[in-house]
């Protein structure tokens, strides 16, 4: 007959462990997870344990199993190498009627541990008729699901309340953070931005209500004002709200204004960071945004107006007169223009720069130059938003790269 599955609540209660080697190790993190107090009862212990036991966490007796270990446990594991020792502690704890778990022989075992995780408050455990490889198999299989929201968790006693700003990354939706794609799969309202990953949308469940908040340059788009009511709106409806942006929101996602605007309507806010695309696109492409002995620094620039426009509040001869790197977003419409600002106040002109539209899609593209060419070469190349443009010898660093790369082929 299968188990009787039971998740044991072990908080505060004696749980005794006889053995202290690798099947030990393995065991003794999960029950002091659960709040046991642990017990180990072994002439010696792997240093992992040892740690643990030198921490505080556990008790040792470092000697032989006795008859009377059992005493006072609520729970014991029989996990020595001595099949004798083993069938022992079996005996007085099925003497005693305390469940015991044998590591070397699932048929003598009264109970068996299950290949177990944990995605928040969701537990999975898997026993798989007691045969330890394929139950891993199969929890990390659930698991998965359960951490990228293939498997639908939606809670329905316990729903979050609110809003989650969630960044959802440079565009490839495997870069999404867990914690942000979980989140997702809960949500009753998703407002997406533009360059949010879109593929995530499609595995929304159908009831879930999608608001397009796409901002489209020198086309429609929804204002901030809007975007703000509307988050507030349905949280106040009770209905748990993801706003999915790209990168991360708050490196010129206007998160921070959207926090501020539940803040003062009393609606709870979750903030998920997102990785950012002024690092990841470049690294996409090859390149580092750092790197020892070339640049130790890296400036990020939202270049929504252009370096002469009175509205711009970027000091851009200091930038030209730093020797980091330029990470330049929003900037491929008012590229000439930067790169004659940058120029003209001290960056030389054969400063290598690295345009790169879709950073981390399927359709990625690059162009290098240097500053004094780039604006014409991507004109030519037809590159279009959005786009990540890295001015700064570190492009050079990729360049090295691909070539090593080219060398080494047959």
């Amino acid at each position: 007959m299968g188990p009787y599955l039971l998740g044991l609540r072990l908080s505060g209660r004696r749980v005794l462990v006889v053995g202290g080697g690798r099947v030990a190790q393995r065991r003794v993190p999960a029950l002091l997870e659960a709040g046991a107090e642990v017990t180990v009862v072994s002439p010696g212990v792997t240093p992992a344990l040892d740690d643990l036991i030198a921490a505080g966490r556990v008790t040792w007796h470092a000697r032989p199993y006795e008859v009377g270990d059992c005493d006072g446990a609520w729970l014991v594991q029989a996990c020595t190498d001595d099949r004798s020792v083993n069938t022992a502690v079996a005996a007085e704890a099925e003497a005693k009627r305390v469940w015991c778990v044998r590591a070397d022989d699932k048929d003598a075992s009264a109970a068996w541990t299950p290949a177990s995780g944990r995605v928040d408050e969701i537990s999975v455990a898997v026993t798989a008729g007691g045969d330890p490889r394929r139950a891993a198999g199969i929890r990390d299989a659930v698991v998965g699901a359960l951490r990228d929201g293939t498997v639908d968790a939606r809670r329905n006693r316990t729903k979050p309340v609110g809003v989650a700003l969630v960044g959802g990354g440079p565009g490839d939706p495997g870069l999404i953070t867990v914690r942000g794609r979980q989140l997702l799969a809960q949500a009753d309202v998703v407002v997406a931005d533009r360059l949010a990953p879109r593929a995530l949308l499609d595995e929304l469940a159908p009831d879930v209500e999608l608001i397009d908040a796409a901002k489209v340059p020198y086309g429609r788009a929804l204002s901030q004002d809007t975007i703000n009511e509307l988050l507030v709106d349905r949280a106040r409806q009770g209905k748990f709200v993801v706003r999915l942006k790209g990168g991360d929101p708050f490196v010129f996602g206007r998160g921070g204004e959207e926090m501020i605007a539940c803040a003062r309507s009393g609606i709870p806010v979750l903030v998920v960071p997102g990785i950012t695309s002024a690092v990841a696109v470049p690294a996409s492409a090859g390149v580092p945004v750092t790197h020892r002995g070339v640049s130790q620094e890296f400036h990020v620039i939202s270049v929504h107006v252009a370096p002469d426009d009175p509205r711009s509040t970027v000091d851009w001869p200091a930038l030209a007169r730093s020797h980091g790197t330029l990470v330049l977003l929003m900037a491929v419409e008012r590229l000439a223009k930067v790169a004659e600002a940058l120029v003209r106040d001290g960056r030389s002109p054969e400063t290598p720069a690295m345009v790169v539209q879709d950073g981390t899609l399927p359709t990625q593209r690059t162009v290098i130059a240097s500053l004094s060419t780039v604006a014409d070469r991507v004109s030519a190349a037809g590159i279009r938003p959005p786009a990540i443009v890295v001015v700064g010898d570190v492009v050079r660093v990729g360049q090295e790269v691909e070539m090593v790369r080219a060398e080494r082929l047959p």
